[in-house]
């Protein structure tokens, strides 16, 4: 077993290989994540990775944040944080595809949260790789959730007194424009709209309103250029007799949260102006929960790898590189899907499961189940015993469609340091585990 520890004397080959950071306790990850949430906390991003919320949903999480100021000095980065953050995101020799994708281009994680700060510097810092993997996790099915920068960040531009003008620094994940507030270092009220979809999570007091949010810069959606269809309003601001502020422009009622989901194999987008994140509790913690389970309910639907043809074997060793997510290698935690029809009258059903030569110190399950996918916590089929081979054999299968999964149990190591959870051990696993699978109907 490989593993790497990090000290700050190490060589930049190592700490390339190992450095990936947070972690957070947990809910049960079947269903082919890693990890629930990612955290954004890199250059001019405030270093923040204890998300109330999330700790209250008892999700995984990991982030990266920026060790050179550790959340106090923010314009003190050096080039190791600019290396680490885009070879995190972009990619490099021991993870190929980058943090959160999967070898085959999946979404590692549920969902990335990012965070605020300086919005355009971050999103420059990034690097056309990394803002590439954050857009390619998004359109196959990742959600992303971003407060201030991070909502100014997630879209495609900013509109100023006249014209909407397209920011290459920014990722577009949801095409519209935003605007700035003018508002700094203060708090706005919001009103949930009445048909909102994070309502089925919290009432809020049954007034749908939530009162003293925080507000440092933040912006709302421009709803008069280029406006996406399918956008859904969440939340609005509400300033109605408030002469303490002074925004740079009208905002009242306009839109300070909003959703948006391109289709049922993308993830949803959710963008918020101003800062619940960081409350540890009340209608404001009850928010920012909310809207994590919303960006979460919205991850894209799972797919076949493909139908399988009795007695013919299906190689998956294709790589990252080989841009064929079809027949590409299986990531840590991860599920492949098959099916195959099986007729009327079958006698008996085998399927085989088989690393690839010299891939054999891996545990890969193998489950079976009808009319839906199979997971571990649904199967009717399973072989999770040790090892990378398996087989599964039944006797007078009935006809319809079979559904067939892998998955991949071996994952990375965690170290705790104070930037953050390293991972260390199983790097192999990160550019994804080759196998090949048989399903035989007699």
């Amino acid at each position: 077993m490989k593993t790497l520890f990090y000290t700050k004397r190490i060589s930049l080959t190592l700490c390339l290989a190992a450095i990936v950071f947070g972690d957070v306790q947990a809910q049960d990850n079947s269903k082919g994540y890693y990890k629930d949430i990612f955290v954004d906390g890199g250059i001019n991003l405030t270093s923040r990775d204890d998300l109330p919320a999330a700790q209250k949903l008892e999700l995984l999480s990991e982030s990266f944040l920026c060790s050179s100021h550790k959340g106090k000095d923010t314009t003190a980065y050096n080039t190791m944080d600019t290396l680490f953050q885009r070879t995190i995101f972009g990619g490099y020799i021991y993870d190929e595809n980058g943090v959160l994708l999967y070898p085959d281009g999946g979404p590692r994680f549920r969902m990335i949260f990012m965070n605020g700060g300086s919005a355009n510097s971050h999103g420059r810092s990034l690097g056309s790789a990394a803002r590439n993997a954050i857009r390619d996790f998004v359109r196959a099915g990742g959600s992303y959730v971003g407060s201030c920068a991070g909502m100014f960040v997630g879209s495609k531009g900013v509109k100023g007194d006249s014209l909407a003008k397209y920011t290459a620094n920014y990722l577009g994940v949801w095409p519209g424009y935003t605007v700035s507030t003018g508002v700094i270092k203060n708090r706005m009220d919001l009103v949930i709209e009445k048909k909102a979809g994070i309502l089925k999570y919290c009432d809020f007091g049954g007034d749908h309103r939530v009162d003293s949010v925080y507000h440092n810069g933040g912006g709302f959606a421009v709803t008069d250029v280029d406006w996406p269809e399918g956008t859904e309003i969440l939340a609005r601001y509400d300033i109605k007799g408030r002469t303490d502020l002074k925004p740079s422009r009208d905002i009242q009622m306009q839109p300070a949260i909003w959703a948006w989901k391109q289709n049922e194999s993308t993830g949803r987008v959710i963008l918020c102006g101003s800062h619940p994140e960081f409350v540890k509790e009340g209608e404001r913690r009850d928010l920012e929960q909310s809207l994590f389970q919303y960006a979460m309910e919205g991850n894209g639907t799972p797919a076949l790898k493909g139908e399988l043809l009795s007695g013919q074997t299906r190689q998956m060793y294709c790589t990252t590189a080989d841009r064929t997510p079809a027949f590409t290698r299986i990531g840590d935690r991860q599920y492949h899907h098959f099916a195959i029809q099986v007729p009327k009258d079958a006698g008996s059903m085998t399927i085989r499961l088989k690393p690839k030569e010299g891939w054999t110190n891996y545990d890969l399950y193998l489950f079976a189940n009808y009319d839906d996918f199979a997971y571990q916590d649904n199967a009717e089929y399973k072989n999770v015993e040790s090892g990378a081979e398996k087989t599964i054999t039944f006797e007078n299968p009935r006809k319809g469609k079979l559904y067939i999964s892998v998955f991949c149990n071996t994952t990375v190591d965690t170290v705790q340091t104070p930037w953050g959870t390293q991972y260390c051990g199983r790097l192999d696993v990160l550019n994804g585990v080759p196998y090949n699978i048989t399903a035989i109907v007699k």
